[in-house]
């Protein structure tokens, strides 16, 4: 708390000596504008006196003007007089000679010449002094207002600064008396913490006390009972469940979800490159709809046309890799097993983008060896075929690097930490440099655009085309340099260590023990679990006693019950048996009756074969009809059924009293055989709640079966429905990507058809014209 004071106080102490540095800054600069202010005043007033001289020269030379204008006529009128008085003597006498009078007069003229131009210069100078005089007064005056704006401006902000100034220190002031006071209030403070520090001393001196013996308990506890120490051995502390970073979790689950978006928008930069690239085949230089193109744009052309197979992929691999990364799970390189997918995908988009890069060289020199290739073109194209080899050879380097950095969740130990970050590092440079590939490829392809657009043979329908591949190519331009700032932006959370790994050393995981451990992990948390239930509630003990009075006051009628209960049980079960004897034996019966049945059935054909016609059975035989038979099955089936019920109960039943017997023994009699009856009641409950209960038994067990076999057909139904709905999205894609792609070239196609029924029409009127003329000609050689 002090130190905060004093650092406020010392803040506010700079402020109040920079404003007071201002003040005097400002009064320095009002000082200079006073002195400029003065200068310019006598600047004016120096100009006010040139200017003054220049009126009064002004006025003489009017003055001398008019004096000479003055001459000048009284010259004229001289003149006029001797012309006037020289016709009157022309008549007279011939003595003056004409080259007198020719002298005179040039006299006069250059006189008057000369008058007229300095009159003619006096008014210019004047007029020039005029306009010199009022432009410097104007600009004088404008000066005047400026200066006195910037004064008045200065005056202002002096003032404004004065009350900030005054203002100021009255703030320092009740600050300072503040912070005096809570001066005094923390030095109270600190008088306080310092007694409390030593309460918190002895405080850690007896903690450090229990501590230490608390350490030789466990230490000693630990050497008698631990059998060994797992953290020693890095095949048994690798198997330890790690501490779980969820921060690391959330941080890795985000980045790849980024990285899913960035890798979306790739894809389908990807795919608009090579559907137009793969339009623009068939379009230049030799369009598909009037020849066949070359065999070679052919092959490239069916080889583009797979390019959904080995892109769409890249995203799917992304996805499942982002699915994978759970809040439960430890991510680390070790354990990403998804990213070896994501490798084996990209790995074969390279292959292809290898595979097509030959067909996409020569391609480009076929269209240099058109024969309306300019050579600007051809220099553009052979641009293009070095950019096309530098971004296929970017690609193989990331292909390398994405399956470096796969390969430890294969094997153990097969790439070491260090080079696991620097992997990352020549990664996030390799996407600058595709980055940069790319956007010399699209700036040389535009070029070649704009080139293409001069030439006379490219049909609108190429131009179409070439600005769909620009667009595509800028966009996976803009895409690049997203994904490699994005990966330069998390390249520390790319090369960091993860906080992840065993206690007590600083192996890293390999991809079996990752396994084991997460599932130990896993058997941990069911095991917190399980110990984490509550307790039942305890009996109290006072109820426990009386409880156990109860009982061991009815042990005795506990047992009796109990062996009669047993008695009952052998009964039954003997009954059981005999039950069972009977009802082999009624098969038996049932078998040699049918067997009888059967002889005199044969009998009796034989007997009817003899006489040779038909007789009638006798009751019983198989002449019978089968209601009678099922009759009596019946009949059989409840006799067995009394005789069973008779057995288990007829060693229960007794015997009727007789008249002759006292009183006594038939009420004991008749209190006999009405337990007997009741005892025997209850063995039928018991045994038809036994049949009940295994029956449910076994009913429970069958719906456990089929509910488990549900849960799996649910599961089953549920991955065949997600993968059902990922094949109908990327159905959908293509159905929309190849819908875009044929609308735009039946526009094009449109364009096509209207500028060749243009042509057609141009053609037909020509045709008509010379048809036109060749019928008048005609006609003028028949008239001929």
């Amino acid at each position: 708390m002090a130190g905060d004071l004093q650092a406020k106080y010392s803040k506010l102490a700079q402020e109040y000596s920079k404003l007071r540095a201002q003040n005097q800054v400002l009064k320095k600069a009002v000082v200079d504008e006073q002195a400029s202010s003065t200068a310019l005043k006598d600047q004016v007033k120096q100009r006010e006196q040139s200017l003054r001289k220049a009126e009064q020269e002004m006025d003489s030379l009017s003055f001398r003007n008019q004096q000479l204008t003055r001459r000048v006529e009284l010259l004229q009128e001289e003149l006029s007089v001797g012309e006037a008085r020289g016709g009157g003597r022309k008549t007279k006498g011939k003595g003056d000679s004409p080259s007198q009078q020719g002298q005179t007069q040039s006299v006069f003229d250059e006189d008057l010449q000369k008058k007229i131009e300095e009159n003619e210069r006096l008014h210019i100078q004047f007029y020039e002094a005029g306009e010199q005089h009022r432009h410097q007064l104007a600009q004088l005056e404008a000066l005047v207002e400026e200066l006195q704006q910037e004064r008045e401006r200065a005056e202002a902000q002096l003032e404004g600064l004065s009350a900030r100034c005054a203002l100021g220190e009255d703030r320092l002031a009740q600050e300072t008396a503040r912070l005096e006071l809570r001066a005094h209030n923390l030095e109270r403070e600190a008088r306080e913490c310092r007694a409390r520090a030593e309460e918190c001393q002895q405080q850690l001196s007896g903690c450090q006390v229990e501590l230490s013996r608390q350490v030789q308990e466990n230490s000693s506890v630990i050497q008698e009972k631990v059998p060994f120490n797992d953290t020693q051995y890095h095949h048994f502390n690798s198997l330890n469940v790690p501490p779980h970073n969820r921060r690391h979790q959330l941080k890795a689950r985000d980045v790849a979800g980024q990285a899913l978006l960035l890798v979306k928008d790739l894809v389908a930069a990807l795919l608009n490159f090579h559907s137009y690239t793969e339009q623009r085949l068939h379009i230049y230089p030799l369009d598909s709809s009037i020849q066949p193109i070359s065999p070679l744009n052919q092959r490239f052309s069916l080889y583009l046309h797979e390019n959904a197979a080995y892109v769409r992929p890249l995203e799917d691999g992304l996805l499942q890799l982002h699915h994978s990364i759970t809040e439960d799970t430890v991510t680390v390189l070790e354990t990403v097993g998804k990213l070896k997918e994501f490798a084996d995908h990209f790995s074969s988009y390279t292959h292809f983008l290898q595979k097509i890069l030959p067909y996409q060289l020569k391609s480009l020199q076929e269209e240099c060896e058109v024969s309306l290739c300019p050579p600007a073109l051809s220099s553009k194209n052979q641009d293009l075929q070095r950019d096309l080899t530098r971004v296929t050879a970017i690609f193989l380097k990331l292909q390398s690097y994405i399956t470096l950095l796969a390969l430890p969740s294969q094997r153990e130990q097969a790439v070491p930490q260090s080079s696991c970050s620097a992997a990352f590092t020549q990664l996030a440079a390799a996407l600058h440099s595709l980055h940069d590939a790319l956007q010399e490829l699209s700036q040389h392809y535009s070029q070649k655009a704009s080139l293409e657009e001069g030439l006379p043979s490219v049909s609108q329908k190429l131009r179409t085309t070439s600005e769909c591949l620009l667009s595509s190519l800028s966009s996976l331009t803009i895409t690049s340099s997203k994904v490699a700032t994005f990966f330069s932006n998390n390249l520390d959370f790319f090369t960091a260590s993860p906080g992840y790994g065993p206690k007590g050393g600083a192996c890293t995981l390999s991809p079996l023990q990752a396994e084991s451990m997460l599932g130990n992990k896993r058997r941990a948390a069911a095991y917190m679990l399980t110990i984490r239930k509550p307790r039942p509630e305890s009996v109290p003990y006072k109820e426990a006693l009386s409880n156990r009075h109860i009982l061991t006051s009815s042990t005795e009628s506990r047992e009796g019950l109990t062996q009669q209960v047993h008695q009952g049980q052998e009964k039954i079960a003997r009954l059981e048996q005999e039950k069972e004897h009977w009802l082999l034996e009624a098969q038996l019966g049932r078998v040699r009756l049918e067997k009888e049945n059967q002889r005199i059935s044969e009998l009796q054909a034989q007997l009817c074969s003899a006489l040779g016609g038909p007789a009638s059975g006798p009751p019983g035989t198989p002449g019978l009809g089968r209601q009678e038979e099922e009759e009596q099955e019946e009949k059989g089936a409840g006799r067995e059924a009394t005789l069973s019920t008779s057995l288990q109960v007829g060693m229960l039943t007794t015997t009727p009293i007789n008249d002759e017997v006292g009183d006594e023994a038939s009420r004991e009699q008749l209190i006999k055989s009405h337990y007997m009856v009741r005892v025997s009641e209850l063995t039928s409950q018991l045994q038809l709640s036994d049949s009940k209960a295994v029956h449910l038994h076994a009913e429970c067990r069958a719906l456990a079966k089929r509910l488990a076999i549900a849960e799996k057909t649910r599961e089953a139904l549920a991955e065949e429905v997600r993968l059902a709905n990922q094949n109908i999205t990327r159905l959908q894609d293509e159905l929309s990507t190849t819908k875009r792609s044929y609308e735009e070239q039946l526009s094009m196609m449109s364009d096509h058809l209207c500028s060749m029924n243009e042509t057609l029409s141009k053609q037909r009127e020509e045709i008509d014209t010379l048809k036109l003329g060749n019928k008048g000609s005609t006609k003028k050689n028949k008239g001929r």
